[in-house]
């Protein structure tokens, strides 16, 4: 590893990246990075819509994992960007399947945070002779509790940041703030779009941390990244990302026989750990470590330490402790 202040390895660039044609106009962007002859790992980002970093390369032992990375339907340097249509949970799980075929993998770890543990978990209960494993943070269930408290509980945390996002909103729509989103998010004019879509990645990057981090929402901002965060989020809220309620937890006898780790940030205001723990109540098997001076993001010092430390463990030990 790079140095005493980061518990993440060095920086990479990738040996192999390209865009894969699925569907309906969508062009995927994907990446491989570390050792084309290593143990496969999929990295899913959350969002959904948020896109990739360089720094996501970089929770696995380049010497060890072959790191497969892409963009998902409408996020990052997939395009279109902010594509909505066609965009569902069964598709991108399709999606990982093509990637999967195209690359000659048999099976690959899977590592998802926030909204890529969503999908982490209905790819993996629909492939499940596919996966190794699971390593997870900040879980979501896209389940209506958590939508709801997503749109409008997090005020009672972060009150100044909730009254800007409802603020952007006329008031006698501010009764129901993703329908008032949604409507603006999915207009054809960008006078329209844009606004929205920073407004609604500024609420999520103000209350990502749990100490303030201002450069996460001058990221989030960027329109390359807003676009996408807006859109998707809303997109898949609006239709339960496109699964039933509570299907993840209802389904997980599927995937209970896999090797898993949970890593959740203690003060985790956008995917509060009682769904951490629900997921690990339904799953025993699986590992949790509660990160007590974390929020939800994967930075956290304390939380990013324990993703390297899930990571280091798959590897020599193909299980977790």
């Amino acid at each position: 590893m790079t140095d005493t202040k980061s518990p993440l390895f060095p920086e990479i660039q990738p040996y192999r990246s390209g865009h894969l044609a699925v569907d309906n106009g969508h062009s995927l962007y994907w990446e491989e990075c570390g050792n084309p002859d290593g143990v496969p790992v999929l990295f899913l980002h959350g969002g959904p819509g948020a896109g990739l970093s360089p720094t996501h390369r970089r929770f696995f032992d380049p010497s060890y994992y072959r790191i497969v990375l892409f963009d998902q339907r409408g996020a990052g340097k997939s395009t279109p960007l902010g594509e909505y249509r066609h965009n569902t949970t069964p598709l991108l799980i399709d999606d990982i399947e093509a990637i999967r075929a195209m690359l000659g993998i048999n099976q690959w770890l899977i590592f998802g945070g926030s909204w890529g543990s969503t999908l982490a978990l209905a790819y993996g209960q629909a492939h499940p002779e596919n996966c190794l494993g699971f390593i997870l943070r900040g879980i979501f269930l896209c389940t209506k509790a958590e939508v709801e408290w997503f749109i409008g509980g997090m005020k009672w945390f972060f009150p100044e940041v909730h009254a800007e996002f409802a603020a952007a909103i006329p008031e006698d729509e501010r009764h129901d703030l993703l329908a008032a989103y949604t409507k603006r998010l999915f207009s054809d004019d960008p006078a329209v779009y844009m606004p929205a879509a920073r407004s609604w990645a500024r609420y999520e990057g103000g209350c990502l941390f749990l100490k303030p981090q201002a450069n996460a929402v001058d990221e989030f901002e960027k329109d390359e990244v807003s676009l996408g965060l807006g859109r998707l989020e809303a997109h898949y809220m609006m239709h339960g990302a496109f699964m039933e309620e509570d299907q993840l937890i209802r389904n997980i006898d599927k995937i209970r026989h896999l090797p898993s780790v949970i890593v959740q940030g203690r003060y985790d205001v956008i995917c509060p750990p009682n769904t951490a723990a629900r997921l690990h109540s339904a799953w025993p098997e699986s590992k949790l470590h509660m990160i007590w001076d974390a929020g939800h993001a994967a930075m956290e010092p304390g939380i990013a330490t324990a993703l390297v430390r899930a990571t280091e463990q798959f590897k020599l030990q193909r299980r977790f402790d």
